[in-house]
């Protein structure tokens, strides 16, 4: 059996990480290459949708570690981020127990990351970690689609349940710094879906202080 892991949701300010993993039997990667799998950032959000129901009826199975932004933010106390996503796809693959697992390397050194995991890993296990694998490979492309999908879900839901749009949760997205920066000031805190340990969250913070600071002079 063969297994497929990648992530969404690394880097936003906003929002949980999404860390997904697909077992099947390699005779069903034809299955998936039918049904259009490639990587997710590739696909339309509706697409992606489909793909990953169809994803779901063809895999063993499939696990989707959601990682919110407070264990983010303490994991992040202990441990750095290459390591966080070490133990992310560790717990993944202990879900699924497959013989050989696709990666996509979350780490500027490819094959450190897939080493790193093979040492974390309860069992016998070999580990193609490579950059791009979703590009490469379907079955981490299915994974890419199932992660994308379930961050995005839960980002809208976010949005939903305060009513308010807070974007991709990217600090790229203008809609996510712009609602940062209203809600930083009229809360006078970040919103506990925020990476607090984020530099884009510290900095928007120290930002509102100091427009707080000089309000307050005059």
């Amino acid at each position: 059996m063969i297994a497929g892991i990648d992530e969404a949701g690394k880097g936003p300010v906003l929002g949980p990480m999404c860390v997904a993993g697909l077992l099947l039997d390699e005779k069903k990667l034809d299955a998936l290459a039918r049904i259009g799998v490639r990587d997710s950032k590739l696909l339309s959000a509706r697409r992606r949708e489909v793909l990953a129901g169809q994803i779901k009826n063809i895999s063993d199975k499939y696990y989707v570690l959601e990682v919110s932004p407070a264990q983010i933010d303490g994991l992040r106390k202990v441990m750095t981020m290459n390591e966080i996503m070490v133990a992310c796809y560790v717990k993944v693959l202990e879900e699924l127990r497959p013989d050989h697992a696709y990666v996509d390397a979350a780490d500027v050194i490819a094959a450190r990351f897939g080493e790193n995991i093979t040492k974390r890993y309860s069992g016998k296990i070999n580990i193609t970690s490579e950059h791009e694998a979703d590009k490469k490979y379907p079955v981490v492309s299915a994974a890419s689609i199932l992660a994308k999908v379930q961050r995005d879900a839960l980002v809208k839901q976010i949005g939903k349940t305060i009513g308010s749009d807070i974007g991709s949760g990217y600090p790229s997205d203008p809609k996510t710094i712009h609602f940062l920066e209203e809600w930083i000031r009229e809360k006078g805190s970040l919103p506990d879906f925020a990476r607090s340990s984020w530099e884009t969250a510290k900095r928007l913070v120290e930002k509102n202080k100091k427009i707080q600071k000089t309000f307050s002079e005059y």
